[in-house]
């Protein structure tokens, strides 16, 4: 409606007049007479008001409205500070829907628990923040409030426990009736749902797309705009062929084009096909790496002093550890190792903070702060879908592996001989037996569990069953917290020894200094010949490298206690990760629940034969830890990456090749070693 407004009678006569002549309804307009030229009219051709009626009219009307909108704000801040409350109360208390009974039971636990401990806690604080408010009036105001809340939260505890019981009693059907159709329950949902594996697959394989269409391999938007975008070096970007915009999916393309046309074995009249297959395979793991293309955006190739940050960023951590471990043979049943993906997390962080550290301008190491906590928070979330794209892989693999004995193409006992060549084969490997037996172990749980819930009585078998899982999982945590509690003591100990023998190279440094300083002021001071400049220095570079072998020889004393750590927590690793792995395979809603338990008999079989090879090649004793078989790994782990960086394709059998040699060597040089050792005394 329009705001009023006041004027004069005459000033309004043509107005009206036309309005009274185009208006459907003339008598809904009021035209004004010159004899009331002086008289005052409302707007809109309604009746004159009556001057004080009107405006008390008015401010009522301005008085509500001021009543109503205070109204309606404090509806809005009641209800802001309700969900505020409700958030408190729901994080206080577990509120959320219960899968059944046990669900119900464990959450009224929590309940119970929380309110507990709040209620202490009120107890102590109340009083000392309200003395600290109003002093002794605060104390007792505070003890009052303190009192209340000791008695009043354990009390809600209790009663939101005895809810949430009786909740998740009343779900306990549906959770069995759910539970036989092999329906899963949605945690975050919370709800029954049918799950599908290869409609998570093409979930997966849309979003990667996605990631791979979108953005560029530097983690910038891709531009619509061809114009090429400024660098500091584009030496890279025209050895493959490709726009400084590329996406990382155009770059791979591009290499594998650019590849087979200097490939030494393609081109075997060219004597400098390896060179140029070496620079573009350096050129290509430089701009597949999202952090160090940014870095060659911005500064260009790396300083050639800078030899072993070049060697850094050209280490792939998921081949390195692949090697180390032996886990190739076994890759398709446990994926790429989590210890390789937090690897490549600390590798891109470290690469990270060195070019932000690199800034001069304080503003811009600021952005780069902000930018860096982003990255992070972007790397927790990339972790956690390859974690899920490793488990639906994963998945995936086994299936195809198990297909030959769901479609009855392979005999029962054919199926069993098959995997116990396959064991055979692994066993065979590095760490073979400790694979075999781990993932056996947790195979057999899995299927144990599924077919347990699935055919016995009450599901009293799986329940049984996960007694041993939940029993396994205390017992890998405690070898993990032991482990770490070595490798950490070993740690200290390779320091303090370290740091040791330093001190005493300083102080009889500093004694000589003293000496000489001293002989200066008495005068005894004789000038050094070369000769003996000379000697000094050359002790004083004998000592820094016996300092540097000391050094060495202490950080291998420790490498056991560190290997048996990360062993510790592959162990659990591969454990959960083949948990999910199964309940993927097991709750697929593809196939029928008939099929589904055939499945987990197929699992299960394979689990059995893999646990008795790996136990009989020793895979349930302790690791052994030769620290000459951790030197010749690491050695050829290095080689292999840094191989495969440059293209070259390197087998298993490879690089169990090249640590055979290179422990051989070892052993040489050490036996060479300890026969100096021993003429020296006699000399």
């Amino acid at each position: 409606p329009l705001a009023p407004r006041w004027t004069t009678a005459a000033s309004l006569a043509p107005t009206a007049r036309l309005l009274s002549a185009t208006c459907p309804s003339p008598s809904a307009w009021w035209a004004p007479s010159p004899s009331m030229a002086n008289q005052c009219l409302w707007l809109g051709g309604l009746e004159a008001p009556k001057n004080a009626a009107a405006d008390d009219h008015i401010l009522a009307q301005e008085s509500k409205d001021a009543e109503l909108a205070k109204k309606a704000q404090e509806q809005e801040l009641m209800e802001h500070d309700m969900e505020e409350a409700s958030q408190i109360f729901n994080s206080l208390f577990s509120t959320r829907r219960p899968k059944d009974g046990f669900a119900g039971l464990s959450s009224a636990c929590k309940s119970i628990v929380k309110g507990s401990v709040a209620g202490a806690v009120s107890l102590v604080a109340q009083p000392i923040a309200g003395a600290q408010a109003d002093g002794v009036k605060g104390f007792f105001g505070g003890l009052a409030t303190g009192v209340a809340s000791a008695v009043a939260l354990p009390v809600t505890g209790i009663a939101v426990g005895a809810y949430q019981i009786a909740r998740g009693v009343g779900n306990s059907a549906e959770a069995v009736k759910a539970s036989k159709q092999g329906m899963q329950w949605d945690h975050e949902k919370r709800e029954w749902i049918f799950y599908y594996l290869d409609k998570e697959k093409e979930e997966l394989d849309k979003l990667e797309a996605e990631k791979n269409a979108g953005k560029t391999a530097s983690g910038e938007a891709a531009s619509a705009d061809t114009a090429e975008r400024k660098v500091k070096d584009r030496a890279y970007y025209d050895l493959l062929n490709v726009s400084t915009n590329a996406t990382a999916g155009e770059i791979k393309k591009a290499y594998y084009k650019e590849a087979r046309k200097v490939h030494p074995d393609k081109c075997p009249n060219d004597p400098e096909a390896a060179g140029k297959f070496q620079a573009l395979g350096h050129a290509y793991q430089t701009l597949s790496n999202e952090q160090t293309r940014a870095a060659y955006d911005k500064n260009g190739p790396a300083e050639t002093g800078n030899a072993d940050a070049a060697v850094m960023n050209e280490i792939d951590p998921y081949v390195f550890f692949a090697v180390m471990f032996g886990s190739t043979l076994v890759e398709p049943y446990i994926g790429e190792l989590w210890i390789a993906t937090t690897a490549d997390t600390v590798m891109k962080d470290a690469v990270s903070q060195q070019q932000m550290m690199s800034e001069e301008e304080n503003l811009e190491r600021m952005q780069e702060e902000a930018d860096d906590i982003a990255g992070k928070v972007a790397m927790a979330e990339e972790a956690k879908l390859k974690q899920r794209k490793r488990e639906v892989k994963i998945a995936m693999n086994m299936r195809t592996r198990i297909e030959p004995y769901m479609d009855g193409s392979v005999a029962e006992d054919l199926f069993v001989l098959g995997c116990q060549e396959e064991a055979e084969k692994i066993a065979k490997g590095s760490f073979g037996a400790t694979f075999l037996v781990t993932i056996g172990t947790a195979l057999q749980l899995e299927a144990d569990e599924f077919l347990g819930f699935q055919k016995s009585f009450m599901g009293v078998d799986g329940h049984m069953t996960r007694m041993k899982k939940r029993a396994n999982s205390v017992q890998s945590n405690f070898k993990i917290v032991s482990s770490g509690l070595k490798a950490a003591s070993a740690g200290r100990k390779v320091y303090k020894e370290v740091e040791s023998a330093q001190q005493k190279v300083v102080q009889a440094r500093e004694q000589e200094t003293l000496k000489a300083a001293s002989a200066a002021v008495e005068g005894t001071a004789t000038e050094k010949t070369a000769e003996e400049i000379s000697k000094e220095e050359k002790e004083k570079e004998e000592t820094d490298a016996a300092q540097a072998a000391l050094a060495a020889a202490k950080i291998e004393e420790s490498i056991p206690a560190i290997l048996e750590l990360a062993w510790a927590v592959n162990v659990r690793d591969i454990s959960r990760t083949l948990r999910k792995v199964c309940k993927k395979l097991f709750s697929d809603a593809s196939v029928s629940v008939e099929e589904r338990q055939k499945r987990a008999v197929a699992v299960r079989i394979m689990g059995k034969e893999f646990f008795n090879v790996g136990k009989e090649a020793g895979g349930t004793m302790p690791i052994k830890t030769d620290t000459g078989d951790i030197k010749a790994r690491a050695e050829v782990a290095v080689m292999t990456t840094m191989a495969k960086a440059q293209g070259q394709e390197v087998s298993e059998e490879d690089t169990e090749d090249l640590i055979r040699q290179a422990k051989t060597q070892a052993a040489a040089e050490a036996e060479l070693n300890k026969e100096k050792e021993q003429e020296t005394p006699q000399k």
